[in-house]
Protein backbone atom coordinates (compact mmCIF):
# COMPACT_ATOMS: atom_id res chain seq x y z
CA UNK A 1 0.00 0.00 0.00
CA UNK A 2 1.53 3.78 -0.79
CA UNK A 3 2.34 6.06 1.74
CA UNK A 4 -0.52 8.27 0.53
CA UNK A 5 -2.91 5.95 0.85
CA UNK A 6 -2.01 4.90 4.32
CA UNK A 7 -2.02 8.65 5.08
CA UNK A 8 -5.57 8.87 3.61
CA UNK A 9 -6.79 6.05 5.61
CA UNK A 10 -5.24 7.11 9.00
CA UNK A 11 -6.87 10.71 8.27
CA UNK A 12 -10.19 9.21 8.04
CA UNK A 13 -10.04 7.01 10.82
CA UNK A 14 -8.92 10.34 12.67
CA UNK A 15 -11.99 11.82 11.24
CA UNK A 16 -14.26 9.10 12.06
CA UNK A 17 -13.21 8.96 15.43
CA UNK A 18 -13.65 12.22 15.74
CA UNK A 19 -17.01 12.99 14.37
CA UNK A 20 -17.81 9.75 17.12
CA UNK A 21 -16.47 11.15 19.94
CA UNK A 22 -18.44 14.86 19.13
CA UNK A 23 -21.72 12.52 18.82
CA UNK A 24 -21.46 10.71 21.96
CA UNK A 25 -20.47 14.41 23.77
CA UNK A 26 -23.50 15.64 22.13
CA UNK A 27 -25.24 12.84 23.11
CA UNK A 28 -24.15 13.24 27.17
CA UNK A 29 -24.63 17.05 26.89
CA UNK A 30 -28.18 16.12 26.08
CA UNK A 31 -28.76 13.72 29.02
CA UNK A 32 -28.74 15.79 31.90
CA UNK A 33 -28.27 14.00 35.53
CA UNK A 34 -30.23 15.16 38.55
CA UNK A 35 -28.66 13.69 41.85
CA UNK A 36 -31.96 12.94 44.81
CA UNK A 37 -30.25 12.86 48.47
CA UNK A 38 -32.63 11.41 50.49
CA UNK A 39 -33.25 10.26 54.12
CA UNK A 40 -32.80 6.58 52.50
CA UNK A 41 -29.80 7.26 50.77
CA UNK A 42 -28.97 8.54 47.22
CA UNK A 43 -29.79 8.15 43.54
CA UNK A 44 -29.07 9.83 40.14
CA UNK A 45 -31.58 9.74 37.30
CA UNK A 46 -30.70 10.50 33.71
CA UNK A 47 -33.03 12.70 31.62
CA UNK A 48 -34.56 12.54 28.13
CA UNK A 49 -34.88 15.60 26.90
CA UNK A 50 -34.38 14.60 23.37
CA UNK A 51 -37.78 12.00 23.75
CA UNK A 52 -39.48 14.64 26.03
CA UNK A 53 -38.10 17.86 25.72
CA UNK A 54 -41.18 19.95 27.19
CA UNK A 55 -41.57 17.41 30.59
CA UNK A 56 -37.22 17.80 30.96
CA UNK A 57 -37.38 21.50 31.07
CA UNK A 58 -40.31 21.38 33.58
CA UNK A 59 -38.85 19.02 35.74
CA UNK A 60 -35.16 20.81 35.25
CA UNK A 61 -37.14 24.05 36.48
CA UNK A 62 -38.54 22.72 39.43
CA UNK A 63 -34.54 21.23 40.30
CA UNK A 64 -33.37 24.70 39.89
CA UNK A 65 -35.66 26.07 42.29
CA UNK A 66 -35.62 23.84 44.64
CA UNK A 67 -39.00 22.99 44.77
CA UNK A 68 -38.34 18.82 45.29
CA UNK A 69 -36.11 19.94 48.42
CA UNK A 70 -37.89 18.99 51.51
CA UNK A 71 -40.25 16.92 49.66
CA UNK A 72 -41.40 13.41 51.33
CA UNK A 73 -42.01 10.02 48.91
CA UNK A 74 -46.05 9.84 50.21
CA UNK A 75 -47.06 7.12 47.97
CA UNK A 76 -45.07 3.79 47.98
CA UNK A 77 -46.14 0.57 46.35
CA UNK A 78 -43.52 -2.14 46.36
CA UNK A 79 -44.61 -3.87 43.16
CA UNK A 80 -45.82 -0.91 41.68
CA UNK A 81 -44.05 2.24 41.81
CA UNK A 82 -42.77 5.38 44.15
CA UNK A 83 -44.31 8.66 43.89
CA UNK A 84 -42.95 11.90 45.14
CA UNK A 85 -42.42 15.91 44.74
CA UNK A 86 -45.27 17.18 45.92
CA UNK A 87 -46.19 17.30 49.34
CA UNK A 88 -43.79 18.17 52.86
CA UNK A 89 -43.48 16.34 55.88
CA UNK A 90 -46.86 18.23 56.79
CA UNK A 91 -48.66 16.91 54.09
CA UNK A 92 -49.24 20.10 53.15
CA UNK A 93 -48.80 20.37 48.81
CA UNK A 94 -46.41 22.54 47.62
CA UNK A 95 -47.53 25.32 44.89
CA UNK A 96 -46.70 24.48 41.23
CA UNK A 97 -46.72 26.29 38.06
CA UNK A 98 -48.93 25.47 35.30
CA UNK A 99 -48.85 21.91 33.89
CA UNK A 100 -46.94 20.92 31.39
CA UNK A 101 -47.97 19.72 27.75
CA UNK A 102 -48.50 15.94 27.80
CA UNK A 103 -45.98 13.82 25.40
CA UNK A 104 -46.23 10.67 26.09
CA UNK A 105 -46.76 8.96 22.72
CA UNK A 106 -44.13 11.10 21.39
CA UNK A 107 -41.40 10.28 23.82
CA UNK A 108 -42.49 6.63 22.39
CA UNK A 109 -42.69 7.54 18.78
CA UNK A 110 -39.08 8.59 19.34
CA UNK A 111 -37.78 5.76 21.16
CA UNK A 112 -38.37 6.97 24.49
CA UNK A 113 -38.69 4.18 27.47
CA UNK A 114 -41.25 2.31 28.48
CA UNK A 115 -42.39 2.49 32.30
CA UNK A 116 -40.54 -0.25 32.81
CA UNK A 117 -38.71 -0.82 36.31
CA UNK A 118 -36.38 2.23 36.88
CA UNK A 119 -38.15 4.41 34.55
CA UNK A 120 -38.91 8.36 35.60
CA UNK A 121 -42.55 9.36 34.73
CA UNK A 122 -44.73 12.49 35.74
CA UNK A 123 -47.17 11.74 38.05
CA UNK A 124 -50.88 13.53 36.63
CA UNK A 125 -54.61 13.34 37.57
CA UNK A 126 -57.22 11.48 35.27
CA UNK A 127 -56.88 14.52 33.34
CA UNK A 128 -53.94 13.92 30.77
CA UNK A 129 -52.57 17.50 30.89
CA UNK A 130 -52.69 18.18 34.63
CA UNK A 131 -48.97 16.97 34.99
CA UNK A 132 -46.99 19.62 37.18
CA UNK A 133 -44.00 18.34 39.76
CA UNK A 134 -44.73 15.04 41.41
CA UNK A 135 -43.18 12.24 39.66
CA UNK A 136 -42.98 8.52 39.86
CA UNK A 137 -40.14 5.58 39.79
CA UNK A 138 -41.81 2.48 38.29
CA UNK A 139 -40.53 -0.35 40.53
CA UNK A 140 -42.45 -2.60 38.31
CA UNK A 141 -42.76 -3.23 33.96
CA UNK A 142 -45.69 -1.47 34.31
CA UNK A 143 -47.39 -1.82 30.78
CA UNK A 144 -50.35 -0.63 31.12
CA UNK A 145 -49.13 2.79 31.92
CA UNK A 146 -47.63 2.98 28.70
CA UNK A 147 -49.22 5.36 26.34
CA UNK A 148 -50.78 4.27 22.85
CA UNK A 149 -53.01 4.82 20.49
CA UNK A 150 -56.19 4.95 22.73
CA UNK A 151 -54.69 5.62 25.82
CA UNK A 152 -52.64 8.66 26.81
CA UNK A 153 -50.66 6.46 29.71
CA UNK A 154 -47.87 7.89 31.07
CA UNK A 155 -45.12 10.39 30.01
CA UNK A 156 -41.28 8.49 30.57
CA UNK A 157 -39.04 10.72 30.61
CA UNK A 158 -35.91 9.35 32.54
CA UNK A 159 -34.52 6.54 34.48
CA UNK A 160 -32.65 5.83 37.05
CA UNK A 161 -28.72 5.02 36.33
CA UNK A 162 -27.04 4.75 40.09
CA UNK A 163 -28.71 4.02 43.52
CA UNK A 164 -31.50 1.80 42.15
CA UNK A 165 -30.37 0.19 45.94
CA UNK A 166 -31.88 3.37 47.49
CA UNK A 167 -35.21 3.10 45.20
CA UNK A 168 -35.56 -0.89 46.24
CA UNK A 169 -35.02 0.19 49.93
CA UNK A 170 -37.73 2.72 49.41
CA UNK A 171 -40.16 0.21 48.08
CA UNK A 172 -39.45 -1.86 50.79
CA UNK A 173 -40.19 0.58 53.68
CA UNK A 174 -43.42 -0.22 55.70
CA UNK A 175 -46.62 1.70 55.02
CA UNK A 176 -49.73 2.72 56.17
CA UNK A 177 -52.18 6.04 56.52
CA UNK A 178 -50.29 9.12 56.71
CA UNK A 179 -51.84 12.63 56.54
CA UNK A 180 -54.79 12.86 54.15
CA UNK A 181 -54.15 9.81 52.68
CA UNK A 182 -55.83 6.31 54.04
CA UNK A 183 -52.94 4.16 52.67
CA UNK A 184 -49.27 3.62 51.07
CA UNK A 185 -47.85 6.61 53.17
CA UNK A 186 -44.29 5.03 54.33
CA UNK A 187 -44.65 4.86 58.13
CA UNK A 188 -41.09 6.44 58.43
CA UNK A 189 -41.12 9.50 55.81
CA UNK A 190 -39.00 8.85 53.67
CA UNK A 191 -36.96 12.89 52.64
CA UNK A 192 -36.02 14.54 50.04
CA UNK A 193 -33.21 16.62 51.26
CA UNK A 194 -32.13 17.94 48.18
CA UNK A 195 -32.56 17.46 43.96
CA UNK A 196 -29.26 18.68 42.61
CA UNK A 197 -28.73 18.85 38.76
CA UNK A 198 -25.40 16.79 38.09
CA UNK A 199 -24.15 17.06 34.72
Amino acid sequence: MSFKKKATLALTAIASTAIFSIASNAQAEASPQVKFATSAGEFVVELYPDKAPKTVENFLQYVRDKHYDGTIFHRVIPNFMIQGGGFDMKYAQKATRAPVVHEGRQALEKGGPRNVSGTLSMARTNDPQSATAQFFINVNDNSFLNPSARDYGYTVFGQVVSGMATIDKIKSTPTGSGGPFPSDVPKTPILINSATLVK
